[in-house]
């Protein structure tokens, strides 16, 4: 038969169009409801809690079951939750609305997670949006708490927190960042050190000033006397002077971490400084740099700016960095 020209029509690929994108094949769009339960675990672990509940188990009812896994809710952060709202950073006001006016019920949101967990939840982070309540039934329901973070918690008292460490005694770390107290904080501290004899990480950070009349060791003597077990601690902007740092070095006899940036009352050298030396791993001095310090590391130079700022605190017990 003689060679034929005839050119047969080659079969098409059918594209579809995603959000005015690039084209993409429909052959190449995948099936997400399909996907094995241990995919669809770790995807759903990335997300994080408060994700999970927006926005994961909404979409069908193979991912509501599989959103249900208490082990997805082993650890729960909400101190990016504007992001799952799609709030920038500089439109909190927008994202307070969302609150305020019960759009979103967070607190509620918060108590279906931890029931979620099934008494699983070891790692707990939250920002603004907590009170005394809330906290309560947290630690009611999670005994296995590993660590706590509290980030601008102002309606957070020192009964509730001292409440948490009663029946979260295995805390390891705990941090809690621009929360006002009431009562008196190292005596706060200090209860807090006898109840979670585990406690390996704590941070006790403030605003730096520099007010040489302004010492204070009172807190750094509570670390010392009861907070035996301390591999890292964060002093960032205290008020302590080199008696608080001796007795820190004597108490705390396992310390591999210090953090002393921004303590100006500090007169480090000599023996005192040798001593830090020799004796840790890591060792931040009150001059040395602030760039990778998460909060505003903003100085202090006046009595006026002192009592504004000293209202506004930050008691960290912490991730270890």
């Amino acid at each position: 038969m003689p060679p034929t020209n005839k050119k047969f029509p080659q079969k098409k690929k059918k594209f579809e169009i995603i959000d005015n994108q690039t084209p993409i094949s429909s052959e190449e769009i995948r099936n997400w409801v399909e996907l094995p339960p241990d995919v669809l675990f770790l995807i759903f672990l990335k997300l994080g809690a408060i994700d999970i509940l927006l926005r994961v188990q909404p979409v069908c009812s193979t991912w509501r079951k599989a959103s249900k896994e208490p082990s997805l809710f082993r650890s729960i952060d909400t101190r990016n939750t504007w992001d799952s709202f799609k709030v920038s950073l500089y439109d909190t006001r927008i994202g307070w609305a969302l609150f305020e006016n019960n759009m979103y019920d967070i607190e509620t949101l918060i108590k279906k997670a931890v029931d979620r967990s099934c008494g699983q939840l070891i790692d707990f982070s939250l920002e603004r949006f907590c009170s005394d309540e809330l906290l309560a039934y947290i630690a009611d329901k999670s005994g296995s708490l590993r660590c706590l973070r509290l980030v601008s918690c102002y309606q957070v008292g020192d009964d509730a927190l001292i409440n948490v460490a009663k029946k979260a005694f295995r805390l390891e770390e705990l941090e809690i960042c621009h929360c006002s107290f009431s009562g008196d904080v190292p005596d706060m501290l200090k209860t807090i050190g006898k109840l979670c004899s585990q406690l390996k990480s704590f941070r006790l950070n403030c605003r730096g000033y520099r007010l040489p009349h302004r010492d204070f060791d009172d807190e750094a003597l509570v670390i010392a006397a009861n907070m035996p077990q301390l591999h890292r601690l964060h002093l960032f902007g205290n008020k302590l002077t080199n008696v608080g740092l001796g007795a820190i070095l004597n108490g705390c006899r396992h310390l591999e971490s210090l953090d002393l940036r921004q303590c100006f009352n500090l007169n480090l050298e000599g023996v005192l400084l040798k001593s830090c030396k020799e004796r840790l791993i890591k060792l931040r001095l009150p001059n040395d740099p602030t760039e990778d310090y998460e909060f505003n590391a903003v100085n202090v130079d006046g009595d006026d700016d002192y009592e504004s700022f000293y209202r506004y605190r930050v008691i960290d017990l912490g991730d270890g960095n």
